[in-house]
């Protein structure tokens, strides 16, 4: 596999002035003016700021889980910015590797590197900056097992799953999504300053989580990811097998997730909770799973349904286990 291939643009010979004009694209913008304003929201764009807070929302409430109550605010803070800073830092590098196809997607294209926006060179100083400032903001102000921690996950998104997996196998999301189950694990550590079996289990829950999630995005865009030779699942098999094996990984997320109950001696809210959201997403992805056997046509299939459905069934959950000790502890 090549470094970063060439861009799009450089292979299209150069158009007429009056066409060029008319026509806005990549080439176009990068001469114009920038604001102060681009800049910076090309800036902040690299850092991919909804996976940072879904990130976040899978440390803060185990930080309430693991203190059994509210933690120390300033330590909350410490955290949140570390660990959005180390983040930040992991989707810029992405950025950075993926310019080359970023280029062709629909979903992606109109990110800065692919407009111009912001340089390569440039997007890698501010990536390495943010991953020097997230690395010291908690070890000085967390702990250092939480900084490492941050550090393994930033590494391993960067170096196994975007440079090693993503372009070279249908499970690129299943282990490379390793890296996005790690907040969970600082998350309890800033607070315990150890590991322990419970952040384990939460660790696992989004795991689990992952594949269902991506694959719902993968299948929305599985023209694009086919476009750039991405093999994602639903790029490789039919869509009614994507949907068997979304059932497959839902039903083990919920199994995980009522494991919490008796390793963590939670209250009833917890796996009442737990099931309720569980129940909930395996029934869409059971609709979805139909749908697609009826169907191959996208719109049909209709996967954004269950995309939706998973951002909101972690989001509660995670809710669900912050509230357990406020409420019943």
């Amino acid at each position: 596999m090549s470094n970063v291939g060439p861009s799009a643009s450089a292979a299209v010979p150069p158009r007429h002035s009056a066409e060029a004009s008319s026509n806005p694209g990549p080439d176009n913008e990068a001469t114009q003016t920038r604001s102060w304003r681009d800049v910076v929201a090309a800036y902040v764009g690299l850092t991919k700021p909804r996976v940072i807070e879904l990130l976040l929302l899978t440390t803060v409430p185990v930080m309430f889980f693991a203190q059994r109550g509210i933690p120390p605010l300033g330590l909350v803070a410490a955290t949140v910015v570390g660990g959005a800073l180390s983040a930040g830092s992991a989707s810029a590098y992405n950025c950075i590797y993926d310019r080359d196809i970023d280029e062709q997607m629909r979903r992606t294209r109109r990110r800065a590197l692919p407009r111009h926006i912001v340089s390569a060179r440039s997007a890698l100083i501010f990536a390495t900056i943010l991953a020097i400032v997230s690395t010291v903001v908690l070890a000085l102000w967390v702990n250092w097992l939480s900084a490492v921690l941050a550090v393994v996950a930033n590494a391993f998104y960067v170096f196994v799953y975007t440079m090693v997996l993503k372009r070279r196998t249908t499970q690129n999301i299943v282990w490379g999504g390793l890296a996005g189950c790690f907040p969970a694990l600082i998350g309890w550590t800033a607070v315990t300053g150890e590991l322990a079996w419970t952040p384990v289990i939460l660790f696992l829950v989004v795991f689990f989580w992952t594949p269902p999630h991506t694959w719902a995005l993968a299948l929305r865009y599985r023209e694009d990811y086919a476009g750039v030779d991405v093999p994602m699942l639903p790029v490789v098999v039919p869509a009614a097998e994507v949907g068997r094996q979304i059932i497959f990984y839902t039903v083990v997320m919920v199994a995980t997730s009522l494991l919490l109950w008796p390793i963590a001696d939670t209250s009833l809210f917890y796996p009442i909770a737990a099931t309720v959201l569980g129940v909930a997403f395996l029934v869409e992805a059971i609709r979805m799973w139909q749908r697609a056997k009826a169907s191959d046509v996208l719109t049909d299939i209709n996967p954004m349904r269950l995309f939706h459905m998973s951002n909101l069934y972690l989001s509660l959950l995670f809710v669900a286990v912050a509230l357990d000790p406020l409420l019943f502890g």
